[in-house]
């Protein structure tokens, strides 16, 4: 299964525990794909490295270079039109698009907003993991 993770849900899954962690734990073994542009990687980085300076314990190197080798890079389409009330969430939208996945694990509020643009579901992490990983 290709999805696409919001900034907010792979950040959380690398400093945290709970659902978003358990969505990375997947990915790592093998039993997710997920798909990234260089935006959604560069956005990566770039607020994982701030939280990195409050949580430096935390090693945010192991999970990016698992990310160049373990995900499939896309390159972003210039979506038409401005789907979501905050214009940087659309690169997320239009990866799912360019990848060709049907969902989006995010718990922002402008994703969660458009679920179901072109067939592409928004869902939270949670429901990601009860309807998807607990089976």
């Amino acid at each position: 299964m290709k999805i696409v993770l919001d900034t907010n849900v792979f950040i959380s899954g690398v400093f945290f525990s709970g659902p978003p962690y358990q969505i990375l734990k997947a990915w790592r073994d093998g039993h997710l794909k997920f798909l990234i542009s260089e935006e959604i990687l560069e956005e990566y980085q770039r607020v994982g490295e701030l939280l990195s300076h409050k949580f430096p314990g935390v090693d945010l190197g192991p999970f990016l270079e698992l990310l160049t080798i373990n995900t499939e890079l896309v390159m972003l389409q210039k979506l038409p039109d401005q789907i979501c009330d905050d214009p940087d969430d659309d690169k997320f939208i239009a990866c799912a698009l360019a990848g060709k996945s049907k969902i989006i694990i995010s718990g922002d509020k402008h994703l969660l907003k458009v679920s179901g643009f072109k067939g592409v579901k928004v869902i939270r992490p949670r429901k990601f993991v009860d309807d998807h990983l607990k089976k």
